[in-house]
């Protein structure tokens, strides 16, 4: 699993926990808040894998 993934399960999970918190539980609020946190938690980071330095 790379950073990134993980990120994204990291912020899925807290979204979702938010979401089901702040909605009452309601599940659009509890899917609404993992795709957001998802998002966010993907963005966050880096891959230092597929990064390119130049040496030169």
């Amino acid at each position: 699993m790379t950073t990134r993934q993980r990120n994204a399960a990291i912020g899925a999970g807290i979204g979702g926990v938010a979401g089901s918190v702040l909605t009452d539980g309601n599940p659009w609020g509890v899917v609404g808040g993992a795709v957001v946190g998802g998002v966010i938690g993907h963005g966050t980071g880096s891959d230092r894998k597929l990064r390119h330095y130049d040496t030169h």
